[in-house]
Parts: structure tokens; sequence; C-alpha cells
């Protein structure tokens, strides 16, 4: 990728990318808002975003404090990724204010108590707005957004082939609760033990996010990620992994009361190489009703070029919790 320049906007982007031009494609199709139980999850592809033009429209959208942080980033890939992860949040959000034409570049944000970000609408008191809660999580080779209506949201994506430095029991006896490390314990073979520890990480992150208060105010030890089916059978029955037909719930530490079981998870293998948990809170109505299966809608996007609703198994599989994929 030639090195980016951030040029300053132009009035009219006339080069091809992709193999459509960028002077009709300047705008976002507006999206329905989530219904409730209904989490969108959108995701980009950093290496299938390689023009320069389309990389400073994206820079040009961004806060003065954002083009900071972007241009703060050591390495031409650091900074491709912070733009496209702020870019990509930018640009979802503005998707959802049907009530009018919301520009990307206006959004305002702010952060709560514990860092974690929010959108702050700016305009008139008359205007009823969603209670829109978003949430972001990124490697080197994809970005993910999650949005929802009304309920916290958190998502966390990893690569199927991240590798830890250290042995991985020895590190989950330093982070994870005493019931994960005696599950991944029982999984003698390392090449098994890998992905199930991935598995339970990614969705420690996302119930973490969605909480909204840090790792330093939720440590992993302090709650448990629970397999329904191994609630039931033992944890000494076959196989240890993380599937489907399996129900999963968070059981916090009885000393850290101020965290909740309240929540839905959703587990998914995306293109054959990432892991992606989505964790939503349920809704007040059915919390006592047992786990209710999530409605999920995935889009692939290149933001001003293209949108992709996925479903496909080739593409998308559930593989932990219980949710169904909608069609766009």
């Amino acid at each position: 990728m030639s090195t980016m320049r951030y040029n300053k906007p132009r009035i009219m982007m006339n080069v091809s990318c992709f193999g459509r031009n960028l002077v009709t494609a300047c705008s976002l199709s507006p999206v329905q808002l989530p219904a409730q139980n209904e989490p969108h999850f959108w995701y980009v592809l950093p290496n299938e975003v390689k023009c320069e033009n389309l990389l400073n429209r994206y820079f040009e959208i961004l806060s003065p404090c954002e083009k900071e942080n972007v241009l703060r980033m050591r390495g031409e890939e650091l900074k491709k990724s912070a733009l496209l992860a702020r870019a990509l949040v930018r640009t979802t959000l503005a998707r959802y204010q049907t009530n009018c034409q919301i520009d990307p570049k206006s959004l305002k944000f702010r952060k709560n108590n514990y860092g974690k970000p929010e959108v702050d609408w700016q305009y008139a008191d008359d205007w009823s707005l969603p209670p829109l809660h978003f949430n972001i999580s990124h490697t080197s080779s994809l970005i993910a957004c999650g949005v929802t209506v009304g309920s916290p949201i958190g998502i966390d994506v990893e690569e199927k082939q991240r590798r830890l430095k250290n042995d991985i029991l020895a590190f989950a006896c330093r982070y994870f609760s005493p019931h994960e490390v005696k599950m991944l314990t029982h999984i003698v073979h390392p090449e098994l033990r890998h992905p199930e520890f991935l598995k339970l990480w990614t969705l420690k992150e996302a119930y973490v996010k969605a909480l909204g208060r840090g790792f330093s105010a939720s440590p992993f030890n302090t709650f448990t990620v629970r397999l329904r089916d191994q609630m039931k059978r033992g944890i000494h029955v076959l196989p240890h992994v993380i599937s489907k037909e399996v129900e999963i719930t968070v059981d916090p530490s009885v000393d850290h009361k101020n965290l909740s079981s309240n929540w839905n998870f959703v587990l998914l293998e995306l293109l054959g190489s990432h892991y992606a948990a989505v964790c939503i809170e349920k809704d007040t109505t059915s919390a006592d009703k047992g786990s209710i299966p999530v409605n999920l809608t995935i889009r692939k996007t290149i933001p001003f070029v293209e949108d992709e609703c996925i479903s496909g198994i080739d593409t998308v599989a559930v593989i932990g919790g219980s949710s169904k994929l909608l069609v766009c």
C-alpha cells in the first residue's frame, strides 16, 4: 500500500477504486433501526481498502482528536487500522438516523466513567433519537462494529491463528476463573486447547466491554463463562468444546455482586479465519424466561462504496449460543 497522505478533502473524487466510480458513491445507504434483541454486526476487511482517495475521505470525517490519534500511530498499517475503526463507527451510526440526514463527520462522542465511548447527541431536544449503543473491536485483518437499540452491547473479534507468547494454561491460571482453567486443563491436546482458549477469551472480552467498565473494574478472573451442557453433565464429559448446541451464560463470583448475569451471548466463526463474540443485555421483560435466541444481522462494508448482507454458511457460522442470522 502506498503511503497515506490524508490530503484535504476534494469536492469531487474522480478516481476509480474497486471498479466503481467514487463520484457516485459519496452517500451512505440508510438502514432500519435494530429491533429489540437484534444486534447489527458490521465489519470491514482492511486489505480490501486500498484506494488512497477513499482513505483520505475517511480521514476527513474524523474529529481533530481522532485525526491526531491516527497520525500518532507508528507504521502505516497501524495508522490505517485506527483510521478504518473510527470511520466504520461514524459511517455506521450515521445510517440509522432516518429522521434527518446525518453527516458522519458531525457525530460527537463522550466516554463514560470507565472510558467506554458513547454517542453524545448534539441536536434539538424535540428530536426523538433512538437510544443507540455501539461497540468496536479489531484485529489487523478485520474491524467490526456492533450496534443495538436500548441494550448495551460488547463485541470482540480474534484471529484464529493468534498465538500467545506464554503457555496457554499458565496464562489462563493468571487471568481465568478456576472453572475455566479446569475446563481447559481437561483438553489434553494443545492444538485442541488453543481454539477453546480463544473462544473463551473472545466471549469474556465481549462481556467486559458490554458492561462498559473495563478490565480493571471487571477482571477476567472475577466471572466465569459457563456452558450449559457442561453444567448439566459435568466437566469430565467430552467434548470440551463450545458449540452452537451449548447455551452460553456468565456467572459472576460471589464477591463481585456488581457484575451481572443478565446477558445473551453469540459466538461466531467469520470467514473461516476469525472468532467473533457478541454480548447484549437481555430484555428485562424476558430476563426470567431463560435464553431467548438473538436475531443477528451481519453486514460486510466498505463505507461509501458498498454494503453486503452476510448469511451464507461459507462466510459465517454460529458456533456458540442461540442465534438466528437474519437476511438484510
